[in-house]
C-alpha cells in the first residue's frame, strides 16, 4: 500500500487540476487549496485510484464509497491524467476476451433482454431528462455547423442535417428506429412531408411521442409503434430509414443481422442513414481502466460498441454500400458537456425528481452515476476514445439505369453538395411549426 500511495502522491503532482485525496485513516495527500477533492471510505477504492482504473473508482463514488468535491470539469481533468495506460490500447484485451466478449453478445442481445436493457435507461424518469436535454429532447450528439449555436439549435441542425442527407421527399414512406422522444419522426413530417413512421421499445418515449402526434395533429401520417426492429412488420419497404443512437444497443455478435433486417426493411434504391456512437480502438471490446464496466453496469448494460471499420464491414456483408461517412466527435464531446453542465446546474432538482421515481438510496445512486457518465463521456469523445459517426449507405437496386449518373443503382447523387447547399424543405401545414413541448 505504501508503494501505491508513494505512485499516487506523485501523480496528484503532475496533474492539470490541483486535486486532493483523504485517505480512511484522515490523511491527505496532493494540494491544500484542491479545485477537486476525493475523500475515501474504502481501501480497494484508493488501490483502484492508485492503479489508474478511474472506473472502479467512479462505481465507488456512486456507491458512496468515496465522496467527491468539486466540480465535474474538474475531476475529468484530473482522471485523464490519472490514467495508466491508454484505454483503447489496453493490454489486457487479449483475443480469448475477444472470443468472450462475442460469446456473451450473444447470449444478451435477445428480443427480451435488449428490451429489458433499453427500458433499464430510458425509462428511468422523463422528467429527469428534460432537466438537462434540449427543449426537444434529443439524446444523440448535436451538430454545431456555427460554433456559437446554443445546443437547442445544434440539435436541431443535426435532425434537419440527417433530413438532408438522406433527401427525404414529400409523401415519402420515412422510418425512423429507435425514434427516442420523437424529435427526428416530427422534424421529418413537419419539414419535409414525409410518411412517418417511429419504433421504439422504451415504454415512456413510446407513449410521449404517441401525446405529441395526437397534439401536434399529425395521426394521419406519423405513428410510432412500440417493439424491436426485429418485429416490425411493414406492408412494404420504407423509402428511407434512419437510426439515430440505437446501434450501440445491438450488440457485436448481431450487427451482421441488424442491417441485413434494415435492408429488408429499405426500398431497393433506398437511403439509410445510421448515426451511432463507435469505438476508438480497432480491437477492444470495450474501453479499459474499468470504464467499460461502469457504462455497463449503471447505464447501458449490453452496450457494445465496434470501430468504424467494422461496421463498415458488416453493413457491406448485409448489402448496403456505404457512400458517405462523417465522423462528429468534437460534436459530441460539446453536447456531452451542455448535458452535463445543464445537470450541475439542476442538481437539486434531479434529485427531487428521481426521488418521486424511487427511494432516497437508488436516487441518491442514479444521480451520481448520471453525473459521472455525462462528464466522462465527454472527455472520452474529447480524447478519441469514442467517435461518433454518420454512415449513409443505400442499398442498391440493380437498375444501372436509376439515379442521377449511370451505375447510381440508388437516390443518392454521389456527390455532396446537395446536403449543404440546397434550400431547407418546410413541408409543414404550419408554416411556422412550433417547437415540440417538452
Amino acid at each position: 500500500m505504501k508503494h501505491l500511495l508513494h505512485i499516487l502522491e506523485g501523480r496528484l503532482q503532475t496533474l492539470p487540476v490541483r486535486m486532493a485525496v483523504q485517505l480512511p485513516a484522515g490523511q491527505q495527500l496532493g494540494a491544500r487549496d484542491a479545485a477537486v477533492t476525493l475523500r475515501f471510505r474504502d481501501r480497494m477504492a484508493l488501490v483502484a485510484l492508485a492503479s489508474g482504473e478511474i472506473g472502479k473508482v467512479g462505481a465507488a463514488i456512486v456507491e458512496g464509497k468515496v465522496a467527491l468535491e468539486g466540480s465535474m470539469r474538474a475531476l475529468m481533468a484530473a482522471a485523464a491524467g490519472l490514467l495508466a495506460r491508454n484505454p483503447v490500447q489496453d493490454s489486457r484485451h487479449h483475443w480469448w476476451r475477444q472470443v468472450l466478449a462475442r460469446a456473451r453478445s450473444m447470449a444478451v442481445h435477445s428480443v427480451p433482454q435488449d428490451a429489458r436493457q433499453v427500458q433499464f435507461h430510458y425509462d428511468l424518469s422523463d422528467d429527469f431528462y428534460a432537466l438537462w436535454l434540449d427543449p426537444l429532447r434529443v439524446y444523440s450528439c448535436a451538430y454545431f455547423r456555427d460554433p456559437t449555436m446554443t445546443l437547442a439549435r445544434a440539435q436541431e441542425a443535426k435532425l434537419d442535417l440527417i433530413c438532408r442527407k438522406l433527401r427525404l421527399q414529400p409523401g415519402e414512406r420515412f422510418l425512423d428506429i429507435g425514434a427516442g422522444w420523437g424529435a427526428l419522426l416530427l422534424w421529418a413530417a413537419e419539414h419535409y412531408g414525409v410518411d412517418a413512421t417511429g419504433i421504439t421499445v422504451s415504454r415512456n418515449q413510446h407513449a410521449h411521442v404517441q401525446q405529441l402526434i395526437a397534439a401536434r395533429g399529425l395521426a394521419g401520417r406519423v405513428r410510432v409503434q412500440l417493439c424491436d426492429y426485429r418485429e416490425l412488420q411493414a406492408e412494404k419497404p420504407f423509402d428511407k430509414v434512419a437510426s439515430v443512437g440505437m446501434f450501440e444497443h445491438v450488440g457485436r455478435a448481431k450487427m451482421s443481422a441488424y442491417f441485413a433486417t434494415v435492408r429488408n426493411l429499405l426500398h431497393p434504391g433506398g437511403l439509410l442513414l445510421n448515426h451511432g456512437i463507435t469505438a476508438g480502438g480497432v480491437d477492444n471490446a470495450q474501453l479499459g481502466a474499468g470504464m467499460g464496466d461502469f457504462i455497463e453496469q449503471y447505464i447501458f448494460p449490453g452496450g457494445e460498441l465496434l470501430h468504424a471499420s467494422a461496421v463498415l464491414h458488416d453493413m457491406a456483408q448485409a448489402g448496403l454500400e456505404m457512400v458517405d461517412t462523417e465522423n462528429l466527435r468534437p460534436h459530441y464531446a460539446r453536447t456531452l458537456w451542455a448535458w452535463s453542465d445543464a445537470l450541475e446546474a439542476a442538481l437539486e432538482s434531479a434529485r427531487q425528481v428521481l426521488l418521486a421515481q424511487t427511494g432516497p438510496e437508488r436516487a441518491d445512486k442514479a444521480l451520481r452515476a448520471y453525473r459521472l457518465y455525462l462528464a466522462g463521456s465527454a472527455l472520452g469523445f474529447e480524447r478519441g476514445w469514442m467517435a461518433l459517426h454518420q454512415m449513409l449507405a443505400v442499398h442498391p437496386d440493380g437498375n444501372m439505369g436509376s439515379g442521377t449518373l449511370t451505375g447510381a443503382q440508388s437516390a443518392y447523387p454521389f456527390t455532396r453538395d446537395y446536403i449543404y447547399t440546397e434550400a431547407p424543405t418546410s413541408c409543414s401545414t404550419n408554416s411556422n411549426p412550433a417547437p415540440l413541448p417538452i
